[in-house]
């Protein structure tokens, strides 16, 4: 193991959903451990300032069009990044959809659109990933799963069958590839403050929440950090099929 086994300098990894939010920051962290880093996203516009934000940290980036439904665009997506970058090695699956609505006025297409996106195109991402990850010589594909894999609230049923499922593919992508060298991980984030849901807890709902956290506070992205470093890098080389849980206590209420 190398003197400082979360070392990642070097490593070309590649981050879905990486216009905003926690994509954006993933990316981020993984640029200051020294990742090369691919930006995915279906549109690039916004990759572009994220781009160059890590360049003027003296970190590398490329932006690319990627759409997790489609698998000819994942494919398009990889060649490029590792024409460019070189062989992929670290892949955080990270894209992902909601929809907030009443079980009983979900539609076909709430459901093909939440689940076609956080599971059925998170696996074929991590598919396409260990395709290329096991012709050299193994990689880390961390999924971005959610304590409601674990847990439901009201109102988000596709949204919580995906994450569950995201859970048990994660589990089993891990026990058919761990011979290939390829670590198959998962993060479950509670409740975590992004600038999209940072109005929320503000008011009085957003207040009760709080208060079911045992810490009794909402977590910050950088909470997630240890979780993803540890996950990517040679410090957990000896984790696969594992779904880190960072809630705050959340689920033990």
């Amino acid at each position: 193991m190398p003197a400082n086994p979360f070392d990642l300098t070097g490593k070309v990894a590649l981050v879905t959903g990486a216009s905003q939010g926690l994509g954006r920051h993933f990316a981020q962290v993984l640029a200051r451990a020294g990742c090369k880093v691919a930006l995915a996203a279906r549109q690039t516009d916004k990759l572009a300032e994220i781009e160059r934000a890590i360049a003027k940290e003296g970190g590398t980036a490329l932006a690319v069009a990627l759409d997790v439904t489609k698998p000819k665009s994942i494919a398009e997506a990889c060649d490029r990044l590792e024409d460019t970058l070189g062989p992929l090695a670290i892949l955080v699956n990270n894209a992902g959809v909601a929809i907030t609505k009443p079980v009983l006025e979900q539609t076909d297409d709430d459901w093909d659109q939440v689940v076609g996106t956080n599971l059925k195109g998170a696996f074929q991402m991590a598919q396409e990933a260990a395709r290329r990850m096991t012709t050299h010589g193994g990689g880390s594909i961390i999924n971005i799963a959610s304590i409601l894999g674990f847990a439901v609230i009201g109102h988000l049923a596709p949204y919580c069958a995906a994450k569950g499922g995201m859970i048990q593919f994660t589990k089993a992508m891990a026990l058919e590839l761990a011979r290939n060298r390829v670590r198959v991980n998962a993060i479950a984030p509670g409740y975590i403050e992004t600038e999209m849901n940072v109005g929320f807890f503000d008011t009085e709902g957003g207040k009760n929440v709080i208060r079911s956290i045992p810490q009794r506070r909402i977590g910050k992205e950088t909470d997630l950090d240890g979780a993803l470093l540890l996950l990517a890098s040679e410090a957990g080389a000896y984790m696969t099929g594992t779904v880190i849980v960072v809630d705050g206590g959340f689920l033990l209420g």
